[in-house]
């Protein structure tokens, strides 16, 4: 059974939903490859709050374990505290970096992130071109962004506004299936 490793904050993890063993992106993802009877197992790696830095200090426990792909989904709560945007890219590329140097066949794919109508101005402008580059520097799969029909529509979301709803789930897993099946192929 080939491996599938979701590394990313709550949007990954799932946060606020009623089961997220059943209605958390990597959850859909699986149902999908399971409905397609594609040899894959879905590893939920998400932790809420989780920044690019965080997700490097803990890159090592999940390298250790096999997988064939990985998808990134990492770095906006850098932006939310106000870490600079250059230290998000030189984690996030570093977390490439190790990911192809331990497992340099494992296909990648990159979430990209933004925030419509929160931040303004510059930093906003710098943050929204990492996604992109990085996909582009490590020849990735990239989806431009993750939250792409879902973000600022209330009946898709928790009453926070920021975290989907189960609902909204459904919207991304429908939006980035086709990003990820050719990869399973």
């Amino acid at each position: 059974m080939h491996k599938i490793l979701f590394f990313g904050d709550s949007l990954t993890a799932g946060y606020g939903l009623g089961d997220p063993k059943t209605e958390s992106f990597p959850s859909l993802i699986q149902q999908k490859i399971n409905n397609a009877k594609l040899p894959y197992e879905v590893v939920n790696a998400g932790i809420s709050g989780d920044t690019s830095s965080g997700g490097l200090s803990r890159l090592d426990y999940w390298i250790n374990k096999p997988m064939d792909v990985f998808i990134l989904e990492l770095g906006i709560n850098d932006l939310l505290r106000g870490l600079p945007t250059t230290a998000t890219y030189l984690n996030l590329d570093t977390i490439l970096k190790k990911v192809k140097q331990k497992y340099p066949s494992c296909k990648v794919v990159i979430m990209g992130m933004e925030i419509p109508n929160i931040i303004t101005g510059a930093k906003l402008d710098e943050f929204k071109k990492i996604f992109p580059r990085l996909a582009e520097q490590h020849k990735t799969a990239f989806v431009p962004f993750f939250l792409d029909g879902v973000a600022g529509m209330k009946h898709l979301n928790l009453k926070d506004g920021i975290h989907p709803s189960a609902k909204g789930y459904q919207v991304i897993a429908d939006n980035v299936w086709p990003v990820i099946h050719p990869l399973l192929k």
